[in-house]
Parts: structure tokens; sequence; C-alpha cells
């Protein structure tokens, strides 16, 4: 099985407040939605559970793919609050990897 390496700059969480994000999903594959919808909850449960970490890909509105490692506090229909208290737009998320 091939790896794939993300070459997305990784990112401090708590410069997330500092990006701007656009109301327009970066993923527009119904199927890849839903894939991540899992994937957020899944981080969210191993967040509260074990404190464990994900690392997130996520897209601001200037196009540039960021990448963020962090525990996941919450998630809900809009938002992914991380342990910083430091939140990203879900339709801003282009995937999650698990360690």
């Amino acid at each position: 099985m091939a790896s794939l390496i993300n070459h997305a700059p990784l990112v401090e969480k708590e410069q997330i407040p500092s990006f701007h994000f656009s109301t327009k999903d970066v993923l527009t594959d119904p199927e890849a939605q839903q894939k991540r919808r899992l994937d957020l909850d899944r981080a969210s449960s191993l967040g509260n559970a074990y404190h464990g970490k994900v690392e997130i890909t996520f897209q601001p509105v200037d196009g540039e793919q960021k990448r963020v490692e962090t525990t996941v506090w919450c998630v809900d229909d809009k938002y992914l609050v991380l342990k910083a208290g430091c939140a990203i737009p879900v339709t801003s998320i282009i995937g999650i990897e698990f360690f």
C-alpha cells in the first residue's frame, strides 16, 4: 500500500484564529463529505475518550492548504473545536489523519 505524504505546511493550533475561511465547501464530492463527517465524529471520540491527537488538513480562504496536529474536543454541523478552543469550519476541512 502506498503512503501519501502531505506537503501542506504544519501550523500551530494557536494560529488558527488568524486565518479566514470561505463559506464554500472545499469538498465537492458527496461521498468525500460523508467520509469527512465520519472521520470528524471519530476524531472527536478519540479526543474526548483518549486525548488522542489527529492531523487535520484544512484550506483557508487564501487557498493554501495547512495542517495542524491537535486534539479534537467537539464537532457539530458547522465547526470543529480544538483543544485550545480554536474552531475550524467543517466546510474548510479537507481530511483527517489518525495516528
